[in-house]
């Protein structure tokens, strides 16, 4: 371990006397709120990023672990969409003294749980709207508007984010989702960190055929 200190998910601040980036796990406090070992944000906490997410939606937001959020990312939850289908898009229901009952859930456009993979790189002011799924490794552009779902170890980028280019060959793509480097022990992840960093692609999976 790197200096005698063993990593630990556990800890908030895992930068020494630095607490402009968190480990966002041991921060939540919304049982909505699901977040793997290891993913930080750059900031000093997490929760007021996720927006418009009220308990009676039920909506969850689920991030993996090993993500990197970069400072100002927002993630829209459903909480922010209006009744679509009807003359007025005015929450009446919402706002104190309207004669309104709340519109049927099959009235309002919800879009579902929004769903991070593992390793997946979200740029700096970026937005995830309601419902989207973002694959393993996949790399958001700064300041991109994500409504639409990104597949695994893809680059998007833009408003509306569109897809810059597959980060890697098919066959490199399906041994990263077959071998699953996120899941396995701190001991194996640290030994797996040359091959992890390396960018000779070829021998990585040479590498990854051999132990899967």
């Amino acid at each position: 371990m790197k200096n005698g200190v063993r990593p630990d998910p556990n800890t908030v601040h895992p930068i020494p006397g630095y607490e402009q980036e968190i480990y966002v796990r041991p921060t939540i406090t919304n049982p909505n709120i699901l977040v793997g070992d290891f993913t930080y944000i750059a900031d000093a906490e997490f929760e007021s990023h996720v927006t418009h997410h009220y308990a009676w939606n039920g909506d969850k937001l689920i991030i993996g672990k090993f993500c990197q959020i970069a400072s100002g990312v927002e993630f829209v939850m459903n909480g922010a969409n209006h009744q679509m289908n009807a003359v007025s898009t005015f929450p009446f229901y919402t706002l104190e003294g309207w004669e309104m009952e709340p519109p049927a859930a099959a009235d309002l456009p919800l879009k579902g749980d929004t769903v991070i993979g593992n390793d997946v790189w979200i740029g700096q002011n970026a937005v995830i709207l309601p419902g989207v799924h973002i694959g393993n490794g996949a790399i958001i552009g700064a300041n991109s508007v994500v409504g639409s779902d990104v597949p695994a170890y893809t680059i998007v980028a833009g408003n509306p984010a569109r897809k810059i280019r597959k980060r890697f060959d098919d066959d490199l793509t399906r041994l990263l989702q077959a071998f699953r480097w996120w899941d396995k022990s701190i001991e194996e992840i640290n030994q797996l960190i040359p091959l992890l960093t390396s960018g000779d692609l070829e021998n990585v999976k040479t590498e990854l055929t051999a132990r899967l």
